[in-house]
């Protein structure tokens, strides 16, 4: 199938790379604007140009898609289909309607739950069981189109966003891949999505990342594995920042952000209901660790107070 694919960062990646192992025509790729990285703010391109690029595939970064320019130049690939994995631009409706057998979307999450921008890091910190990848058809509202294929899978106890992200990244290049076969044998369902079960999955924000040691155990080690590998859930200890990039559940109880006691792994640390053990660390001007690494330099005492 001739196929114009359009994605940016990393968990889109898995995706081009299996439709082109399937052997489908890629006319053209979009993706975002470079942008600057690293300490020297150099332009670097996103993920999905990179491979692209490698596979001398022809790459198109419009700034816009209403401006006319993304529509002409799409009127000229002539694709059949348009598949948008976290492309980060919204379609409107004449290119929506282009392709012979429309948009398709892969979306990190089982719909309708977790419509919008950050699905996976929302499963994450709401503690959820499952989680999963859905194809759709795309139309003209944030998420709703009609559902083609779902697979769900467990989200491990510990799990952080980013490596689920990396798992659905992967799982949503096979969803992907018996998707565009059964449209181009004409045989791919379609499921409305009931608007009634929807939620709302909104970007992260560094405001979020700030430890709530009043909340419980449950509530404060899902914020840790969810805030990370962004922007990272923060506290503070003997009044500097403090990073917690792991934690696990723990045995224990106290004043909510109280230091209960050390142990081979890390620091035990009580919440507003039980307690939770920060395994990973990152103090303010040093480098990202083991807690236990950390506590050899710097040891804690039993009762010192974090977040203050």
């Amino acid at each position: 199938m001739r196929i114009v694919f359009m994605g940016t960062p990393e968990f889109a990646v898995p995706c081009l790379a299996r439709l082109l192992e399937d052997g489908h025509e890629i006319a053209g790729v979009f993706t975002q604007a470079d942008k600057p990285k690293g300490r020297g703010y150099k332009l670097a391109p996103p993920p999905v140009k990179e491979l692209a690029l490698s596979r001398q595939l022809p790459v198109y970064q419009p700034l816009k898609m209403r401006d006319g320019e993304a529509l002409g130049i799409l009127q000229e690939l002539k694709p059949e289909l348009i598949v948008v994995v976290a492309y980060g631009k919204i379609l409107p409706k004449e290119i929506l309607e282009l392709p012979l057998y429309g948009c398709v979307n892969v979306h990190g999450s089982l719909l309708p739950k977790y419509r919008g921008a950050a699905p996976i890091q929302w499963s994450v910190l709401n503690g959820d069981p499952v989680a999963g990848v859905t194809t759709m058809y795309m139309a003209e509202g944030l998420d709703t189109g009609d559902m083609i294929l779902k697979r769900e899978t467990p989200v491990q106890p510990e799990e952080t966003s980013g490596e689920l992200y990396q798992r659905l990244s992967m799982i949503g290049a096979e969803v992907l891949s018996e998707t565009v076969e059964k449209i181009s044998q004409g045989i791919a369902p379609r499921v409305p999505q009931e608007d009634a079960l929807s939620s709302y999955a909104p970007m992260l924000d560094k405001e979020m990342a700030k430890i709530p040691w009043d909340k419980t155990a449950d509530e404060v080690h899902n914020l840790i594995r969810g805030m990370n590998p962004w922007p990272i859930a923060h506290t503070s200890l003997r009044g500097e920042l403090l990073k917690v990039y792991r934690s696990s559940l723990a045995a224990g109880s106290g004043n909510p952000g109280t230091v209960l006691n050390t142990t081979k792994s890390g620091l035990v640390v009580a919440c507003g209901e039980g307690a939770v053990e920060l395994t990973e660390l990152q103090a303010q001007g040093g480098k990202r660790m083991r807690a236990v690494d950390y506590l050899r330099g710097h040891p804690v005492e039993n009762g010192t107070k974090l977040g203050e």
